[in-house]
């Protein structure tokens, strides 16, 4: 549990936003923005990384498209253009988003890494503080926040026994790109999902030798 005083409020630069403080530049985040934008209501999106959407751009594996139907993921006020397929590649939707955020003229406030948030009960405001990569805090002061960090932000690595004594390759679904590296190869695919299936076609496609473990029947 992070405490505040006056010292925590002063030790960073203070930038009041005269509406809400959107925290991701993900899909929802800018579907938030776009909303936000034609009512008039000014907004600041903070991004941790560099670009907008970037669990698409950097955490995601080459073949990867949409799940659903494009008619189902499209963000408001803006479809997928006519020619794209049903279910559009990583490389369209990413160039989709893009498209987006200019479109509504999105610009977010990237290399903002939100440390923390708290609602003030005193000024009845929330107080979100942000740090750079070169080290600079800002502390954005606002109305209303919203969160759209994503469900998927985060890699989770379940502890398994022996896995440090384990002498070959372990990667998360999020570091893995392609199975051209793995041609040839045993590997392991734990989970059975959407990454995990894929992630096994994959390697099958690059003439890997994928093995699947599932923990349910």
């Amino acid at each position: 549990m992070v405490s505040f005083n006056d010292q925590d409020f002063f030790s960073s630069r203070c930038v009041w936003v005269n509406g809400p403080v959107i925290v991701g530049a993900g899909p929802s985040g800018l579907a938030v923005g776009a909303c936000l934008k034609e009512q008039g209501i000014p907004f600041v999106i903070l991004e941790k990384s560099d670009c907008i959407a970037s669990l698409w751009q950097k955490r995601t594996y080459d073949r990867l498209k949409l799940h659903l139907p494009k008619q189902f993921c499209q963000l408001p006020k803006f479809p997928f253009p006519k020619h794209y397929p049903e279910y559009p590649t990583k490389k369209q939707f990413i160039d989709y988003l893009e498209s987006y955020a200019r479109k509504f003229d999105i610009n977010p406030m990237f290399n903002e890494c939100v440390q923390f948030a708290k609602y003030d009960q005193s000024c009845k405001l929330w107080r979100v503080k942000t740090i750079s990569p070169n080290g600079s805090e800002v502390e954005y002061i606002c109305q209303w926040l919203v969160v759209a960090t994503g469900e998927n932000a985060e890699k989770v690595v379940p502890n398994i026994e022996g896995l440090k004594e384990f002498g070959g390759e372990v990667i998360h679904a999020c570091d893995y790109k392609s199975g051209d590296k793995f041609s040839g190869k045993k590997v392991l695919v734990v989970g059975c999902g959407n990454s995990g299936m894929e992630v096994s076609l994959d390697l099958c496609n690059h003439n890997a030798q994928p093995s699947l473990v599932c923990r349910s029947s």
